[in-house]
């Protein structure tokens, strides 16, 4: 399983524990609030569930909702904050 693998996968326990419903088979494509209605408190439940579980630490001040459009745009964002991915331009390099 690669990292992002098993990004999508916590992602998915993550959100069937906050919202409290089952979630899986989660695309990149799938749209955190337009289509699984998160909103801020949902997504900051979020946020701290994954710290607990994928070693996510998130300083509040470098959140961009950008970050947070869909799944895809979200796991980016947690393979970059933990270190696994750097961007350079438009180009996301494992490091």
């Amino acid at each position: 399983m690669t990292d992002r693998q098993s990004i999508v996968q916590a992602l998915e326990t993550a959100l069937s524990d906050v919202l409290e419903r089952d979630v899986a088979g989660l695309a990149d494509d799938v749209r955190l609030f337009d289509d699984l209605h998160l909103d801020s408190t949902t997504m900051l439940e979020l946020l701290m569930a994954l710290e607990d579980t994928i070693d996510l630490v998130v300083d509040p001040e470098t959140l961009d909702i950008e970050d947070f459009v869909s799944v895809g745009t979200f796991t980016d964002f947690v393979l970059t904050t933990r270190g696994d991915v750097t961007v350079r331009g438009d180009v996301a390099v494992t490091s």
